[in-house]
């Protein structure tokens, strides 16, 4: 996101501890940012209130490359700043222009908060004043077979793209790189769509845009390294009625930062998309386990009412059954009982009839001899 935002957070946050009076002693820092951007702040102790901001950065093409700052980009910096800054002449040896900040002319908080927003973009007026220069000031360089040369622009150090000037129209090629396949997926929807879009008669004012996965005609001859993607490439024409009065500034930042802005929405969409495809699993899962959970109370309360049921009618079977196993042991008992008196009684008549010793009298008798 930083690459695409005009203000340096980091920058912001130096110049609001300087005009607020935070540091007491000399103050002296060096900044670098995107990789190729360096900044020295400086503030004295004895004038806490002027601060000196010099910048280096490199060129937009390495084709114009050059130590100093175009002169295009010093008038349009000294137009931004004219309330806010002065340009001191010559800058600080190593860079290429140095703003001198008095905040003492700027009594108002409001004054310094709006003049710290406008210094801290002084990047982005930079590279959006040498990128118009080129649309509007560079002549078109024909090569041999009636095509322009493309002029290789580098705003980040991995991911150059290219500028095709011509007359009638300017066309500008993105080669598009991404790390996960996913969004390879999504972007490729996304330009098909941005194709179609700009091609409908409600956006004939728009640039318009083609892609193609393979490299346009316009860069052949161009090194292997830059033409190997997997995004494919998207073209952009620009008209000379995109980058006319207050519509410039906002067409070359747009130019400037096309890759970063689809490469963060894309990843933004990504991460989007897989966390409302998780939300929906969960919910998905959270509804099965939730239902789960109700059909297996509803099951438990039938089976312990039918439980219940049942165990009430073994209950009542148990019972039944066991008073009469009881009752015919008892009854059995009392019957052996009964028997068995009737059996002793009948044996001992049996005995006394049948088995009676008869009494003998006998025929003689004996005497005794003394």
């Amino acid at each position: 996101m930083a690459f695409f935002n005009r203000v340096s957070p980091a920058l912001v946050e130096i110049l609001n501890k300087l005009q607020s009076g935070e540091s007491l002693t000399d103050f002296d820092h060096n900044l670098y940012e995107y990789g190729s951007v360096r900044y020295n702040i400086q503030a004295s102790a004895s004038s806490p209130q002027i601060v000196n901001l010099s910048t280096w950065m490199p060129p937009l093409s390495p084709e114009f490359s050059s130590d100093c700052l175009p002169d295009c980009a010093l008038q349009d910096v000294k137009r931004v700043y004219l309330d806010s800054a002065e340009v001191v002449e010559p800058s600080k040896q190593g860079y290429m222009l140095t703003l001198r900040i008095d905040f003492a002319e700027l009594p108002q908080r409001k004054d310094r908060m709006k003049a710290i927003s406008e210094i801290s973009s002084l990047h982005a007026v930079i590279l959006s004043s040498q990128m118009k220069d080129m649309l509007w000031n560079l002549e078109p360089r024909y090569m041999g077979n009636g095509m322009c040369n493309p002029i290789k622009i580098v705003h980040q150090l991995k991911e150059p793209f290219f500028v095709i000037k011509m007359l009638e129209k300017t066309t500008v090629i993105y080669p598009m790189r991404f790390k996960d396949d996913t969004d390879v997926i999504l972007a490729t929807s996304f330009f098909q769509e941005l194709v179609d879009v700009s091609n409908l008669e409600a956006h004939y004012k728009a640039p318009r845009c083609t892609w193609s996965p393979i490299p346009p005609l316009e860069l052949r001859g161009e090194p292997f390294q830059y033409l190997t993607t997997n995004g494919g490439f998207v073209s952009l024409e620009i008209f000379s009625q995109h980058i006319r009065g207050t519509k410039a500034d906002n067409t070359v930042w747009n130019l400037l930062t096309f890759v970063s802005y689809v490469k963060y929405h894309v990843k933004q969409c990504t991460r989007g998309f897989i966390q409302r495809k998780m939300r929906q699993r969960q919910e998905s899962l959270t509804e099965v386990i939730r239902s789960a959970r109700i059909r297996g109370d509803e099951d438990v309360k039938k089976h312990q009412i039918g439980g219940h049921k049942n165990v009430k009618k073994l209950m009542n079977f148990s019972r039944s059954k066991m008073f009469k196993k009881r009752y015919t042991i008892i009854t059995n008992k009392i019957k052996k009982f009964h028997y068995r008196i009737k059996i002793k009684w009948l044996l001992h008549r049996f005995r006394r009839q049948w088995l009676r010793v008869q009494k003998i009298p006998l025929l003689r008798k004996y005497r005794k001899l003394d």
